[in-house]
């Protein structure tokens, strides 16, 4: 793992499911318990985002990345949404 946390607040499930199908490279959900789960395994999708959630939005996590491309699409979601990655 290569890339600095990302933290994430509120975030909408669906799209954050679909902004992590399009990384390249693996992307690791770490919670503040320490549990650190591969979100490109749709298993650890289930498990991990299934504790998460609450209300339909992921609660507090970090998101670490191994393709720096990912850290960048997956920071740029996290500060504008799913709106933030299609266009400028």
């Amino acid at each position: 793992m290569t890339s600095s946390p990302i933290e994430l607040h509120d975030v909408d499930v669906p799209a954050f499911l679909k902004v992590l199908d399009e990384c390249k490279g693996n992307v690791y959900l770490v919670t503040r318990e320490g549990d650190n789960l591969n979100l490109k395994s749709k298993l650890c999708q289930l498990v991990g985002l299934t504790k998460l959630i609450e209300g339909g939005k992921i609660a507090d996590a970090f998101v670490i990345c191994s393709d720096p491309e990912d850290e960048s699409k997956l920071f740029r979601f996290n500060l504008f949404g799913e709106k933030g990655t299609a266009h400028q």
